[in-house]
């Protein structure tokens, strides 16, 4: 899942640049199974909520220590707005889906987010241009391809929290952007983080989800990769991307992830990827490329 990128390129990939790469690229990547392996053990609104909050209260506990000023009201607002969209449904419905979905198609599916972000821009007088439009068209015909698949045939439940949780994240994308600006830099991620944590919580107070006597270490340390490495390592590395890489480099991820989240669920969760399926996703990252080539 991605958020719009500056046009700003580098001259020379450094190794700081090559590092920040590659963690969008791996961890992001891996988190998928990270999340999997945790969900076995843990209730998914708890899990989720959870992780953001801690996240989100180092964010802004490190943010304090920088001196950067406390968000506003209103970008207090707007945080609750964007991350119950973004964290609440955005992150929230694939992490239900794979409760019965396998990781990797669940990447996959969501690789279709750049592609619906240009549809979702439309309201606001953004027109494709004839690339973006041709990518969009090749992506959408990928996803109606996946979803007819065994994976997605199998979990009627599995596609309607896909279709949630890739609907909140592009909403909550367009209106950060168009109306409701979240506080600057990393407060404004800290504040979405915990607001978005809150509404998860939320969610697993209204179905009564409860926290499990005994949790295998396994699931504890998934728990802690998302944490640590998922939203915050990758995270930061990402925003350090967007300030010294070119668009298209900085939401690479967004193809690169469907394919290590595809080979990790094979080979460390047992997941079954049928041809079709492979076929299916290739044709997703295929109309993604041609709208990220289209946007250089």
């Amino acid at each position: 899942m991605s958020r719009p990128a500056s046009t700003h390129a580098a001259s020379t990939y450094t190794p700081l640049v090559l590092a920040s790469l590659a963690a969008t690229w791996f961890v992001w990547g891996s988190t998928y199974l990270a999340i999997k392996i945790a969900i076995v053990a843990m209730p998914p609104f708890l899990l989720m909520s959870t992780r953001f909050l801690l996240a989100g209260g180092v964010l802004l506990a490190y943010t304090r220590w920088r001196g950067l000023p406390w968000p506003s009201a209103v970008e207090w607002r707007n945080a609750a707005l964007i991350g119950t969209l973004m964290l609440g449904c955005g992150m929230q419905g694939p992490a239900h889906a794979e409760s019965s979905i396998g990781s990797g198609l669940v990447v996959a599916f969501i690789a279709v987010t750049p592609l619906l972000m240009v549809l979702a821009q439309l309201p606001f007088g953004a027109r494709p241009r004839r690339g973006e439009l041709l990518g969009v068209l090749v992506g959408l015909a990928g996803v109606i391809m996946l979803v007819r698949g065994a994976g997605f045939s199998a979990s009627p439940s599995g596609l309607a929290w896909m279709l949630v949780g890739c609907s909140g994240w592009t909403a909550g994308s367009v209106l950060s952007q168009r109306r409701f600006a979240l506080a600057p830099g990393a407060v404004g991620f800290a504040s979405e983080m915990l607001c978005g944590g809150l509404a998860q919580l939320a969610g697993a107070l209204l179905v009564g989800e409860r926290w499990p006597p005994h949790v295998p270490g396994a699931a504890w340390l998934a728990w802690a990769y998302l944490i640590v490495f998922g939203s915050l390592i990758a995270f930061n590395a990402y925003m350090y991307l967007l300030g010294r890489a070119s668009a298209a480099v900085a939401t690479s991820y967004t193809y690169v992830n469907p394919i290590i989240a595809l080979l990790l669920g094979v080979a460390f969760a047992g997941e079954q990827v049928t041809p079709w399926e492979w076929l299916s996703s290739g044709v997703v990252l295929v109309g993604v490329v041609l709208l990220l080539a289209s946007r250089r």
